[in-house]
């Protein structure tokens, strides 16, 4: 076969596989639009026009803008926090033996100085009855020689003594007293009495815990912060807290105390709020969610979908009578509905959230929804790429 018609059969071919390739594969016309096929083919179509370009000349993108818009950061702080008790004291008596008898049950109310058991203190009694009595004799002893001084019967020295006697008996009756009154296990501060892990007739020593007492007039909740709220924290500042096992209610306090270091670990804060305790609702060791708000720092808002990234970082494009604008952007902080970030932009400029890949800096664009620019009525609009939300 001669060489011509072998070019010829290779043509043909050609043409019928590119022809089968367009009709059945199914993205064979997205492909020829990348590859400008549809282009050639437009222009081809298109009448000529005076000036020689296409009757379109150059394409003007059409783009959804969203206003920006603005918000606030670090305005308010959630953190979960541990409840105790305003004070709590684990009571232990100041000497051992057999408990006689104890005066409160759990759940009773107790004043500071109360007694709420006793020891068996027969000892303690006669010791005291005994200074007591001594006591007594220095005091007339110390009389009889104070009279005989003034007949100079006894010298000032033994009247001295006497009275010496007398000091000493004092001491002695006071550390009985003292001996005997701490037979009385005492309620050291006011409060609620928790379970008794003793009863009477158990014989205890100093270390023996008698009984649990809280004060739950108000209750401490500490919690941990982030150390950039550290210099918006004031002892006094209004906090409210909600329970986990009190859902629906809201109590109120204020900031008790702050912590003097942040945690290099965990880059936290401590601190300490104290929260009102009406009708004795809360106990020791609840979970709280301790919630305050701060005056914060506002930033401009815009859609997600408006930042780009070029290799000198994040950038958003402006509108500003038709022509876009690149503006360099610093994110900080990210939301599901918008990015809060730092430029110079202000809340109501017009950004590109879609239609992006076709804007230049400083080029014309169409604002979908909007009528096209009369001094660009010769451009040919590309086709918009999504719906304005």
């Amino acid at each position: 076969m001669k060489v011509w018609k072998q070019l010829v059969l290779v043509v043909v071919i050609l043409a019928v596989a590119g022809a089968g390739w367009l009709y059945f594969f199914p993205g064979a016309s997205s492909f020829l639009k990348k590859a400008g096929a549809d282009k050639v083919q437009t222009a081809a179509k298109e009448p000529a026009q005076p000036n020689g370009q296409g009757r379109g000349g150059q394409a003007v993108p059409i783009v959804v803008v969203r206003a920006a818009n603005a918000a606030k950061i670090n305005d308010k702080l959630s953190a979960i926090g541990t409840g105790k008790a305003k004070s709590s004291v684990s009571v232990t008596p100041f000497a051992a033996g057999r408990m006689t008898e104890i005066l409160v049950t759990s759940g009773t109310k107790v004043e500071a100085g109360d007694v709420i058991a006793r020891l068996d203190s027969e000892a303690e009694t006669i010791a005291a009855d005994k200074a007591r009595t001594m006591l007594k004799d220095a005091q007339t002893k110390l009389k009889r020689a104070e009279n005989l001084s003034t007949t100079n019967t006894v010298s000032a020295v033994q009247v001295s003594d006497a009275g010496l006697a007398v000091d000493n008996a004092g001491l002695d009756l006071r550390e009985a007293e003292l001996a005997l009154d701490r037979r009385a296990v005492k309620a050291p501060i006011g409060g609620i009495v928790g379970i008794l892990p003793v009863s009477a007739g158990n014989y205890i020593t100093t270390t023996t815990q008698i009984a649990t007492i809280a004060d739950r007039s108000e209750v401490l909740v500490d919690f941990w912060v982030p150390e950039r709220f550290a210099p918006a924290i004031k002892v006094g500042a209004a906090v409210t807290a909600t329970s986990v096992a009190r859902p629906g209610e809201t109590f109120k306090g204020t900031i008790n105390a702050i912590d003097n270091r942040i945690d290099p670990d965990s880059r936290t804060l401590q601190v300490q709020a104290k929260i009102t305790n009406p009708n004795d609702a809360l106990r020791e060791g609840m979970a709280f969610q301790v919630n305050m708000g701060f005056a914060g720092e506002t930033y401009p808002t815009v859609d997600p979908l408006a930042i780009q990234w070029g290799t000198d970082g994040a950038y958003i494009w402006k509108i500003a009578d038709n022509k876009a604008q690149r503006v360099p952007v610093r994110i900080m902080q990210r939301n599901a509905a918008y990015v809060l970030v730092n430029a110079e932009i202000n809340p109501g400029d017009l950004i590109v959230a879609e239609g992006v890949q076709a804007v230049r800096q400083g080029g014309t664009v169409q604002i979908k929804g909007q009528p096209a620019n009369q001094t660009d009525s010769g451009a040919r609009p590309l086709a918009s790429v999504g719906e304005q939300g």
